[in-house]
């Protein structure tokens, strides 16, 4: 895919990092002079200094052949103001940054597919990690709705059971086992044993109560 980014600050820099890494072409728009030079320093990928609100600057990118355009930057204003720029031509996704959750609503009267705020996000994980210190590690799927876990078997009332006496539900399905570094997807039979590492998604509604099955 071919991905227009606005913004080189940390944000827009590591997305372009790993979207080049994983093989797509990246256009990188950034104002700021150092911030554009040190993009160019590190990225294999078009960097152009120049302003993402402005046509010209886009225009220069190739916006009109780019499948995605991503508004990175801190700056709600230049954020929105890019992505109804970008409206004009045949972008199939656009991506908006917004940094003030008051803003939200701005964005998608205007028609932006996504608006994600990466401060929430974090905020949002540091949150579960808190409240949630049983669980080893956890993933926010969908749009917040659901999550992966990773969770080890500790209730002595589900050892020795098989998968599918306990899974798929309404609420989750165990979603993977992992033994001697290596990960399988479980059959029905499969008996779990105790302190078992397995992945589980699960509505996020039910983690509490999904939790207290395994742990």
């Amino acid at each position: 895919m071919y991905i227009v980014i606005m913004g080189g600050g940390r944000v827009g820099l590591t997305l372009a990092n790993y979207l080049v890494t994983s093989g797509n072409d990246v256009a990188l728009i950034e104002s700021d002079n150092g911030l554009c030079g040190n993009a160019a320093a590190e990225l294999d990928a078009l960097v152009i200094c120049g302003n993402g609100t402005d046509v010209k600057t886009l225009e220069e990118a190739s916006i009109s052949d780019a499948d995605v355009f991503v508004a990175a930057t801190g700056n709600d204003e230049a954020n929105l103001l890019s992505c109804i720029l970008v409206k004009e031509y045949p972008v199939s996704k656009i991506i908006a940054r917004v940094s003030n959750p008051d803003h939200e609503d701005a964005f998608k009267k205007v028609g932006i597919h996504h608006v994600i705020s990466p401060e929430l996000t974090a905020a949002g994980y540091l949150e579960k990690l808190i409240n949630r210190p049983k669980i080893a590690d956890l993933m926010v799927v969908g749009k917040g709705n659901a999550e992966l876990l990773d969770i080890s078997v500790n209730n002595s009332k589900i050892v020795g059971k098989r998968v599918s006496d306990l899974s798929p539900t309404d609420d989750y399905i165990i979603a993977a086992i992992h033994q001697n570094g290596e990960m399988y997807i479980p059959r029905d039979d499969w008996v779990l044993e105790e302190n078992e590492k397995i992945s589980v998604l699960v509505k996020t509604k039910a983690v509490k109560k999904v939790t207290s099955i395994f742990i």
